[in-house]
């Protein structure tokens, strides 16, 4: 006893000090940058709590991750086409003659402790990141997340989805594998394609014819330094918009265009969304440790003569690789120039696209007159056009991704190449126009039967039995009826329940029966 109080004396001297002295510095700061109010306001602003909003976190976390993998994996990659022989850990490339980035990304993978670790999280936190931005955006269209004043934020998430897209090509480019190396040469093509422009721009990224000498290194700036520098710099651009705007909601009974129902940043949404980072970066691990992507070291070093067959890119580039796939070679010649059949599915198809998904919202307002501030959210049966419209969209999109496997799958159906992609050219035409019939009837329906809930009631299961003999069946209100019993509640875009239990106390809805019986 005689050592313990003096112990905790000093350790309560010390927290005391420690805490005088952050309380010293706190007031310094605020006397020369006045932000605790600032702070404060931010930090009791309310967000809404519903499992969608999520997904844009996801994708935020999954940059986060991407920037910190990233970080370490430049100490050890070499971005240098410089040929070398391989003397180095795994055994069946020795001595074989092959560029700076590929010797180097086997050393990362073989001789770097907890390289190989750290490549593949860095793989999958990319895959999750695009794949994550998809379905934001998917949330944010089906539910007119898009719509006035939100106009600017629509077009920040499209462009940041594209800039998504390039990073990811750039860097599993970066290895120089053969794998990379194809797709290098599908983009020369590409790039080739442009009418007019197209040669000289190959040259100038290039360097020259392909495959060069400069494309790795070109390719490291933008993907280490230009392409993150964008992204991060329209993330700030986009949050800044959604704490200026205040978060949409979906609605619900006591919520308006002017209200926001939810939780506090600081302490609970704080905490909650430190913890799904935490589960989201533990996940991301998991699949580093334990699901292999992209062993480069099966490919080889890249080689022009060289081919492989089965050869597939990252999945967010398979409509590109479908496109190409399926569309019809057609080509063109206008004033002494030849418009390759490459350039129709490749450049004009995603610039159409693009063009189309960025003024979209401007397209509805106009076909709809609908110019208020919206805060609140629709249910995509509430606007059967649109959703009839973006299932359409999903399916085009899906039928290109499976072009992007046209010959794998002709092997393992065991068709001929020619009529897998007669079939999937069929698809292309009619998959799309019988979704959006389906969807558009399917939202409409949807919507019908919600207001014959609110009209008539909840169906009880229970048929009563007239004075004239008819047998009617039973309904449960859910609130206030006229003098023919019709329900006075309107529809608003909110869920209607469709069952007792969801309107009457635990054990309400037996008795409830019972009494009816």
């Amino acid at each position: 006893m005689k050592l313990v109080r003096p112990l905790l004396r000093l350790m309560l001297s010390r927290r005391s000090l420690t805490s005088r002295a952050a309380g010293a510095v706190g007031r310094s700061l605020e006397e020369r940058l006045e932000i605790a109010a600032g702070l404060r306001k931010q930090l009791n602003k309310v967000f809404p709590s519903n499992w969608s909003f999520m997904l844009g976190e996801i994708a935020l976390y999954s940059f986060i991750v991407l920037v910190l993998t990233g970080t370490f994996l430049t100490f050890f990659f070499d971005p240098s086409m410089a040929r070398v022989d391989y003397h180095g850990s795994y055994v069946p490339l020795q001595d074989v003659n092959m560029s700076r980035a590929y010797a180097s990304s086997l050393q990362l993978s073989f001789d770097v402790r907890g390289g190989l670790l750290i490549r593949q999280l860095h793989h999958w936190a990319a895959l999750v990141f695009v794949a994550a931005m998809i379905v934001h955006m998917c949330r944010i269209f089906f539910t007119g997340a898009f719509r006035k004043p939100r106009e600017i934020n629509w077009l920040i998430g499209l462009t940041l989805l594209a800039l998504g897209i390039v990073e990811g090509f750039a860097g599993y480019s970066l290895p120089d594998d053969l794998l990379s190396g194809i797709g290098l040469r599908v983009a020369f093509s590409i790039v080739e394609s442009i009418p007019v422009l197209g040669s000289w721009l190959a040259f100038l990224i290039w360097g020259g014819n392909f495959p060069g000498t400069e494309i790795i290194g070109r390719l490291y700036i933008a993907h280490v330094l230009l392409i993150p520098g964008l992204i991060l710099v329209l993330i700030g651009a986009h949050l800044t918009i959604i704490v200026r705007q205040k978060h949409t909601d979906f609605p619900a009974a006591g919520r308006t265009e002017q209200t926001v129902s939810g939780e506090r940043v600081y302490p609970v949404y704080g905490l909650k969304s430190g913890g799904f980072f935490l589960i989201q970066f533990g996940v991301l691990a998991f699949l580093g440790g334990v699901a292999q992507i992209n062993p480069v070291w099966l490919w080889g070093p890249y080689d022009p003569a060289s081919q492989t067959s089965g050869a597939q890119p990252d999945w967010y580039m398979g409509f590109l690789e479908g496109a190409l796939r399926l569309f019809p070679p057609i080509e063109i010649r206008l004033w002494r120039h030849t418009i390759s059949p490459v350039f129709w599915p490749t450049v004009a198809l995603p610039l159409v696209l693009g063009l189309v998904a960025a003024s979209y919202p401007f397209i509805e307002r106009r076909l709809t007159g609908d110019r208020e501030w919206h805060n609140l959210l629709q249910r995509p049966r509430d606007a059967p056009a649109r959703t009839a419209l973006g299932a359409l969209a999903l399916s085009f999109w899906m039928v290109l991704n499976i072009g992007w496997a046209d010959d794998i799958m002709a092997e393992a159906f065991h068709l001929d190449i020619d009529t897998m992609v007669f079939l999937l050219r069929l698809a292309l035409l009619v998959l799309p126009p019988a979704v959006f019939a389906v969807t558009y009837w399917m939202c409409v329906g949807l919507e019908e039967h919600d207001r014959e809930v609110l009209a008539e009631g909840l169906e009880t299961g229970l048929v009563r039995r007239l004075p004239d003999g008819e047998y009617v069946e039973v309904h449960q209100p859910i609130g206030p009826v006229d003098e023919h019993g019709e329900g006075l509640l309107s529809y608003a875009g909110a869920p209607v329940p469709k069952r007792l239990n969801e309107i009457l106390p635990s054990g309400a809805a037996d008795s409830e029966a019972g009494g009816r019986s």
